[in-house]
């Protein structure tokens, strides 16, 4: 039967009636009109109805074809009659007719969830059989998206004279801010291999060996807990570094190629670059987060030194901030207000309206001498018919609540444009925080250039200490982050000795970088652009494994191959682990 032209499912065109054709796929749906048999095939690319030609013993073969087995269609391309023609698909006004039809794979099991459905289906049925999920368009477009986009970000690097590189999986444990997942050596009994956090410690030496732009798109392995945006285990980054490079030089140089994918495959309006600059202390202020979503109009102020000077006393002595809305709004929507902030382990949420007199309606205004209501107005910049919020913690956990609190009310408030993407820089990080276990650690990336190079780390306050640090956000989403690299060995002793670690440890964890840096090593700088969550932001997608192929579900599982799993002991004898009952 060589004499069909074989064709994708969405390639028959008017242009082709009368030509004889074949084409395979899966069988999406049956109607069974008596004399006639209708069938839509679906492969990758569409869906084409196909129609018996009438005989019995095609109509009877054709109507008991499983839903979702594959088959292949030879026969004659027909316009549709008028009444039948779908103008939903792009075959919509041509059927094939059948003049042979086999099955190719017949499904011989009942369907779990049916295919294409708008149906909410099991999150975890879904991923035990993702092979049939991923028949579902909406995964398929996601997937064909997630190509095309890896392909021009991957020109766009080429394009700017980027080396594209591929690192290690292997490589040794070292402490990167996150847990690592080990592999265990056969060959060297005790010892692991870990697989890479990020390419951070190689694209640093292929600065050091002369490679002055280097870029992959890089898998990166970090055991973290699950959330909407991050997957557990596996994600994947544009991986990028630069050879005698500034901030600034990585800014230009990575600014473009978000814009432009953004631009590129979305059709909302994308925030014209240079994309604004944001210090991480204005931020943490302003939008209580690190991450803002600029869309947003609502921003967070501090009232911490008014209060006091009132007699609330769940106010004085601790963190006041403040959020300013239009309007005055229903006792509905604070007693849901309310119940959003003692969900988040808030003790409540304090309000003000202001009248028309410029007075004040609230459970608080009693707490407020009358002398500093005036200035009250003047610090929160408020107008009759305003409405503030106020929310108190101590000055991290005060941050964090408004933040939430802040996203909270855009969200009812309908205030967030979701039309527009916006990107902002958060630069300025500090160095050095006090971690849970008070003590000074690293804030970020312990890899990064403090601002003020070694004589601020000899003579500073450490949580004075800036580092060359930034993040790029997009509609409260961090996308990326990046750091002028700290290149110089005496800076790198003294920042890890100031965080807990003898020079000894740097040179064991750290060994690579600790010879090379001894070198001759170039100033560099690079930045790390997630993928998965450009395309989590591409698609509109609430949870970032609608855009991996086969991803892990909350609890870090393989639903579908069963992992983690069971090992024999042989294997666990070959790798020289041994598991205790």
């Amino acid at each position: 039967m060589s004499y069909y032209k074989t064709h994708n499912c969405n390639e028959i065109r008017l242009g082709d009636i009368g030509k004889k054709v074949k084409i395979a796929g899966w069988v999406q749906t049956i109607r069974d009109l008596g004399g006639l048999v209708f069938l839509d095939i679906r492969d990758m690319y569409g869906i084409t109805q196909v129609v018996t030609s009438g005989k019995p013993e095609d109509v009877d073969f054709a109507s008991h074809i499983p839903i979702e087995s594959t088959v292949s269609v030879y026969g004659e391309v027909k316009k549709r009659d008028e009444e039948t023609v779908n103008p939903k698909i792009e075959t919509g006004l041509v059927e094939i007719r059948i003049e042979k039809i086999e099955i190719l794979g017949k499904r011989t099991r009942n369907l779990p969830f049916e295919i294409n459905t708008k149906q909410d289906i099991r999150e975890d049925l879904r991923l035990q059989y993702r092979y049939l999920d991923l028949r579902n368009d909406k995964l398929k477009q996601n997937l064909l998206l997630r190509s095309k986009v890896i392909q021009y970000l991957r020109t766009q690097m080429i394009e700017q004279g980027f080396l594209e590189v591929q690192t290690p999986i292997l490589t040794s444990s070292s402490p990167e801010g996150a847990r690592d997942y080990l592999v265990p050596s056969r060959l060297h009994a005790g010892k692991f291999y870990a697989l890479p956090q990020a390419p951070q410690q190689f694209k640093q030496l292929l600065m050091v060996s002369g490679i002055d732009k280097y870029f992959q798109i890089a898998p990166c392995f970090r055991d973290e807990d699950a959330r909407a945006d991050r997957a557990p285990g596996e994600f994947y980054q544009l991986d990028m570094e630069m050879s005698f490079a500034t901030q600034e030089d990585v800014f230009e140089a990575i600014e473009p190629v978000m814009y432009h994918t953004f631009e590129k495959f979305s059709d909302k309006k994308i925030a014209k670059y240079p994309f604004p600059r944001i210090t991480y202390k204005e931020s943490m202020l302003k939008y209580g987060t690190d991450k803002p979503d600029l869309r947003n109009p609502l921003f967070i102020i501090d009232l911490s030194d008014f209060f006091k000077k009132c007699t609330f006393k769940p106010f004085i002595d601790r963190t006041v901030r403040a959020i300013k809305v239009n309007g005055h709004l229903s006792k509905g929507f604070h007693e849901k207000m309310l119940a959003y902030a003692l969900s988040i382990g808030m003790g409540g949420l304090g309000y003000l309206e202001v009248q028309d007199d410029l007075s004040y309606k609230g459970p608080i205004d009693k707490f407020i001498p009358d002398n500093l209501k005036k200035d009250l107005l003047t610090l929160g910049n408020l107008e009759k018919g305003d409405t503030i919020f106020f929310i108190a913690d101590n000055e991290k956990r005060a941050t964090e609540l408004a933040g939430q609190i802040r996203t909270e009310l855009g969200k009812r408030l309908d205030l967030i444009d979701n039309s527009v993407f916006s990107f902002a820089w958060i630069i300025d990080f500090p160095m050095f925080e006090i971690d849970d276990q008070d003590k000074l650690g690293f804030s970020h990336n312990p890899f990064s250039m403090p601002q003020g190079g070694l004589k601020a780390l000899e003579n500073d306050n450490p949580l004075d200490i800036l580092a060359y640090q930034y993040d790029l956000v997009c509609n409260g989403v961090e996308l990326s982050s990046g750091a002028v690299r700290n290149h110089d060995l005496d800076i790198m002793i003294k920042a890890f000795t100031m965080a807990g670690y003898t020079e000894e440890e740097v040179k064991t964890k750290f060994g690579a970088l600790y010879t090379a840096f001894q070198y001759g090593a170039p100033p560099h700088a690079g930045i790390a652009p997630g993928v998965d969550r450009m395309l989590m932001l591409l698609t509109d997608s609430e949870s970032i494994r609608e855009v991996i192929a086969f991803p892990l579900n909350s609890k870090a599982e393989d639903l579908m191959m069963g992992a983690p799993g069971n090992v024999r002991r042989d294997q666990l004898r070959d790798v020289h682990i041994a598991i205790k009952d």
